[in-house]
């Protein structure tokens, strides 16, 4: 089972022509009210792909809190843990340029409420696939994962997105299986890494946007795999779908280089329509997608 601490938002993305410069105002088309949140995306991504998966996090008490939530418990996502606070639901505002990129600007809300003890013993196990982010109060993330390790010291499995690329307890590392990041990302946290690598229980995986995906183990060997061949309409959640699919497919047994290509072919299909969650596809789509992968 997956086990997702992680952001719950609302986002409110606008289509524009091109991203604005500084100071820049620029007309945008009709704006959409979507569901998103790090944590809530990959979660629906998991999902998707086939594995069980429980969403832990804060909402508020306002009506953004049913647009974040419905799409997740229709999908079957088991939504009992988040827990209801003083604060707004969190929302992302997002401008989407004509060729797929974005610009975004996050109002955490009610993630900052997000609290470990709000995942109870019993879902810290041999069987768990524990998923985080960097978007809910990062001690909290810290607290959750030494849990798991310390209640499944041989088993469990952690991924950490490390998104925003925030510091980090080099000591952590350690109980980590997998941190994944973006190129930019990566270079944020330091300019060795497979000495970062190194330091994890199995490895760094790196996305590469039309390149495809890297992941480096701690042994210094590395597994590359390509991206699908796209138009881009809009990236927006390409990343959390990648997160989550490779989760799912670590959960389910699969192997590395198996899960990175259902990540990565999920991850080029995330990019086809707009919006985070609702691009999102279902594991007939990424079974299909996979052999289509470039070479």
């Amino acid at each position: 089972m997956i086990v997702i601490f992680g952001s719950i938002n609302v986002d409110l993305i606008v289509p524009v022509p091109r991203l604005p410069r500084p100071g820049e105002t620029l007309l945008g088309g009709d704006y959409a009210l979507l569901p998103g949140g790090k944590g809530a995306n990959q979660a629906l991504a998991a999902r998707h792909a086939g594995a069980e998966v429980a969403l832990v996090g804060a909402v508020g008490a306002d009506p953004f809190a049913g647009i974040a939530l419905d799409s997740l418990r229709r999908a079957g996502v088991d939504t009992q843990l988040v827990r209801v606070v003083e604060q707004a639901t969190g929302c992302a505002a997002i401008m989407v340029s004509s060729d797929g990129e974005n610009i975004i600007a996050l109002a955490p809300g009610a993630n900052a409420s997000a609290r470990s003890d709000q995942v109870p013993d019993l879902l810290l196990g041999a069987g768990t696939t524990l998923v985080a982010q960097m978007e809910v109060p990062p001690s909290e993330t810290v607290t959750l994962i030494r849990r798991l390790r310390a209640r499944a010291a041989r088993g469990g499995r952690t991924l950490l997105n490390l998104a925003p690329a925030l510091p980090i307890d080099l000591a952590l590392l350690r109980e980590i299986d997998f941190v994944v990041v973006n190129e930019g990302e990566a270079a944020a946290i330091g300019p060795d890494p497979k000495l970062l690598a190194h330091c994890l229980r199995q490895g760094l995986v790196v996305t590469r946007g039309a390149a495809g995906a890297r992941a480096i183990l701690r042994d210094g060997s590395t597994v590359e795999v390509p991206a699908l061949a796209i138009e881009p309409v809009d990236t927006t959640g390409a990343g959390d779908t990648f997160v989550g699919v490779l989760a799912a497919a670590l959960d389910l047994g699969l192997t590395l280089e198996t899960a990175l290509r259902r990540a990565s072919a999920a991850a080029g299909l995330a990019c086809l329509a707009r919006g985070a969650q609702t691009a999102m596809p279902d594991g007939a789509a990424i079974a299909a997608a996979v052999d289509r992968l470039s070479l």
